[in-house]
């Protein structure tokens, strides 16, 4: 059963929070079942009668204690009802991400705070098993600290463009590294890319899922533009599609359908996204980031004649 659950009703959100604790909470009327709730392993937030119909079951209303009786009080999780405000600051060369929060926790990919201010508690739990074996296969982070209390956070500037993003109990798939931080009610996964297109698409075999409601910080190369599809099909020449809604079919695919086709239109394998949703894509990186690479490039290859 969940031990970790996070409960929103009227736009105040408690958590995390014990199945008992819940349970009580119902029973003296401090939530109502409509109130909705989360915890992980579901796709999005769910009404506490769809998600937890076993609380309901035995939930009763609670016994008048005796006179002179000690009455528990519940105790109070240590994050509720709070706020967490996203801001980028930005300047010629440079943009960092800001986060305020008060009464209220984010979580950071691993490595991303630059410095903090205030009364915050910082929170890196060990995964599983399976998470250890999943970060080794994915590459990806194996602990994402979660940060809690009220002050001010800054993570590591970067010559990208950082990006927020607004979920509203939908799925959307992340580039590789692309994520930064988002609120706690954003559930954090892995998206599998079939195989073919992992190896071709420039993207990898493994992505980064975010869902649920709430804000989500991801940085990119470069200034993102939204292509909206409506049942239409978006052709991607490079792999700078850093963000696409979880509803959109992703493969990869011969520009040209015929073999010796590829050859005559300088096109070869694009990247191809189909339905109904949207793509962020970052089709010009920032100059900085292309300076950078370009030299990195140079430097390379002039270590490499020298050898």
């Amino acid at each position: 059963m969940p031990d970790q659950i996070y409960i929103n009703e009227n736009g105040q959100q408690t958590g995390p929070l014990a199945e008992q604790q819940v349970r009580e909470l119902l029973q003296q009327g401090r939530i109502s079942p409509a109130a909705f709730c989360w915890y992980e392993g579901l796709a999005a937030w769910q009404p506490v009668t769809q998600a937890l119909p076993g609380l309901l079951a035995v939930s009763t209303p609670a016994a008048v204690p005796a006179a002179g009786a000690v009455v528990q009080p519940v105790p109070q999780p240590a994050v509720s009802g709070g706020t967490a405000e996203f801001e980028i600051i930005k300047s010629d060369m440079y943009q960092m991400p800001k986060i305020t929060i008060t009464n209220a926790e984010v979580v950071l990919e691993s490595g991303a705070l630059h410095y903090m201010l205030g009364n915050i508690t910082i929170d890196s739990q060990l995964p599983s098993i399976g998470g250890f074996l999943k970060s080794a296969l994915t590459k990806e982070k194996a602990v994402r600290p979660r940060y809690r209390g009220t002050g001010t956070i800054f993570l590591e500037p970067t010559f990208g463009h950082c990006n927020i993003l607004e979920l509203a109990g939908d799925q959307w798939i992340l580039d590789k590294g692309a994520f930064l931080a988002s609120e706690n009610t954003i559930q954090i996964d892995m998206y599998t890319n079939k195989a073919l297109t992992g190896l071709f698409g420039g993207e990898g075999f493994f992505q980064t899922s975010v869902s649920g409601y709430g804000k989500v910080l991801y940085v990119s190369r470069g200034p993102v533009e939204a292509i909206h599809l409506q049942g239409e099909t978006l052709v991607v020449d490079g792999s700078f599609a850093v963000a696409r809604s979880a509803s959109l079919e992703f493969r990869v695919e011969k520009a040209v359908k015929k073999f010796f086709g590829s050859f005559t239109s300088g096109e070869g394998l694009v990247n191809t996204f189909r339905g109904t949703g949207t793509v962020m894509i970052a089709p010009v990186p920032n100059r900085f980031l292309t300076l950078i690479s370009e030299f990195g490039g140079l430097h390379a290859a002039i270590r490499a004649i020298r050898k």
